[in-house]
């Protein structure tokens, strides 16, 4: 039986066509059922419909959402507003921006118990720690008073669980919940959203584009494109019968492995015995009484034309590896590119290897500067290493790599950061790099802020490129399944530590350790 009815929804943006155009969904009880597409598909508009929780300039223009005999639809926003947070409930992708910076979890929490329920201070008391042994946070129970940002991604996201259910809702709305967290604690929470479905009896509609958390959560499937369902089934038959070719473009993007070929070519980078340790110093002096072993004694080379993956949970040190390579923090131990010691070089001569070692960012557009176009962008490298260039030859150098990238400099040159998609903001932001002509990329989570068709893209891409200019890439990765699709060789870290290094088919095929295994879990 079901408990939602989406029926024949259209929804459009003020005269335009319809965004979202004849939407046929149902929620069963005690369900999970995701719907999964790329960016624009009309996945969370749909979703959000469901609460009236539309942008302004959305409309509705046909459809109904049945729920307990009612179409939400024609209801009165104060009778809507007696469901949301009570009956039907939402976790957002981002937690941060969900939570109140200036009120303590506590606060919050009580909040969303009290515009429902009327309980006096000991019910509520007991209410919220009851709520926070359910979401396994239980380290908060003493100390409650705590404001957001004192919690990590993690426990800011069960917090959000623990309001969502404050009220036993009969419907959670989860909107890419896990997209900003780590593999590992990914698992965690989605273990336990399929926890507290099962105790409580409620069901799930669950919202992403990775179809290795649907995997993990989903009963039932629909997949939508361009605002319509184009395919929808239980889970099994979505995986090993997909009938719609976007749906097995989907399935298939999700299965890419890279074809590991016998790689004899000279080492370019090689690490021995690597630490980066931060003093701890406490009392009047500040004298150092320990260290934080960000990265404690590692050892690991690359080759040229190679791929090396870095996974491991947030705080394994996988930045602070990255930006001792990169000359940006001290470390102590051996960084050997081109047989030369970068621990041992002068500053003066740093500068001549930093074109030899680039970086892509996760998201790009925190890194791209918005008050620069991108001419100047990519400028900028050229004139800082290469000054003796003229105007006319850095013109074909924009031109050239431009067209690498998959962009065009007559159309784009001139445009600023926010007039592009986030695909092509990380195409500019290789562009940035690759136009000093490095020999190393470093690859931080590129494609994680993207959607699974635009990430795919962007792995072609990075692939095409690798193979043009002998290129050698550490690709950062929480994403199993994008590890596996580009790297030759696979190291894993955890609290500093090196725990797996080898060549990536033994590492999925034989992990050694425990860890290690539960990350290639996580892979579909």
């Amino acid at each position: 039986m079901s408990l939602i009815s989406i029926k024949n929804l259209k929804i459009s943006f003020k005269q335009n066509q319809n965004v979202v155009n004849n939407v046929n969904i149902e929620i069963p009880k005690g369900k999970t059922v995701a719907i999964v597409g790329e960016s624009g598909s009309g996945k969370t508009l749909s979703a959000l419909s469901i609460l009236k929780l539309l942008p302004g300039n959305a409309n509705i223009n046909s459809g109904s959402i049945i729920f307990k005999e009612k179409d939400l639809l024609q209801l009165p926003l104060n009778e809507i507003e007696k469901i949301r947070g009570n009956k039907i409930s939402t976790i957002f992708q981002e937690p941060m921006s969900s939570l109140n910076p200036l009120h303590t979890i506590d606060k919050q929490i009580k909040e969303m118990i009290t515009i429902h329920n009327k309980k006096n201070l000991v019910e509520l008391n007991a209410s919220v720690l009851n709520l926070l042994k359910e979401v396994n946070l239980e380290d908060l129970m003493n100390r409650p008073n705590i404001y957001s940002y004192e919690l990590s991604g993690g426990q800011r996201q069960r917090v959000m669980i623990a309001m969502s259910i404050a009220n036993n809702p009969d419907l959670l709305i989860a909107d890419e919940p896990t997209t900003a967290l780590d593999v590992t604690v990914q698992q965690q929470i989605l273990s336990l959203l399929n926890k507290i479905q099962k105790q409580r009896k409620m069901s799930i509609l669950f919202i992403s584009h990775d179809l290795g958390v649907v995997n993990k959560i989903a009963d039932y499937i629909y997949v939508m494109k361009n605002g319509e369902i184009i395919e929808h089934g239980e889970k099994l038959e979505i995986f090993n019968n997909p009938k719609n070719p976007y749906t097995k473009q989907l399935v298939g993007f999700q299965n890419k492995i890279r074809k590991i070929q016998e790689n004899k070519e000279m080492e370019i980078l090689k690490i021995k015995d690597l630490k980066v340790w931060y003093p701890i110093k406490k009392g009047i002096f500040k004298k150092t009484v320990d260290y934080v072993k960000a990265i404690d004694t590692i050892n690991f080379s690359l080759k040229k034309k190679e791929t090396l993956g870095i996974v491991g949970e947030s705080g394994s040190g996988k930045t602070s590896l990255v930006l001792a390579i990169l000359k940006l923090i001290r470390s102590s131990g051996t960084i050997e590119f081109d047989k030369l010691d970068l621990n041992l070089l002068k500053k003066n001569k740093l500068k001549n290897i930093r074109k030899n070692i680039q970086i892509v960012f996760q998201d790009p557009f925190s890194s791209l500067s918005p008050r620069m176009n991108v001419q100047e962008i990519l400028n900028e490298g050229i004139d800082v290493h290469f000054p003796e260039y003229s105007l006319v030859e850095k013109k074909q150098i924009l031109k050239d790599i431009l067209k690498e990238t998959g962009m065009d400099y007559e159309r784009d040159h001139n445009k600023y950061p926010h007039e592009f998609s986030g695909g092509q903001r990380q195409r500019i932001a290789i562009a940035r790099a690759l136009i000093l002509k490095p020999k190393i990329l470093i690859l931080d989570e590129p494609t994680s802020a993207l959607d699974i068709t635009i990430q795919n893209q962007i792995l072609d891409l990075l692939q095409n490129l690798q193979e043009k200019y002998s290129l050698s890439y550490i690709f950062i990765s929480h994403d199993m399944n994008v590890i596996r699709s580009v790297s030759d060789k696979i190291l894993v870290l955890k609290t500093g530590k090196l725990i797996e290094y080898n060549n990536a088919e033994i590492v999925f095929n034989n992990p050694k350790d425990e860890y290690t295994k539960n990350l290639i879990s996580s892979v579909v």
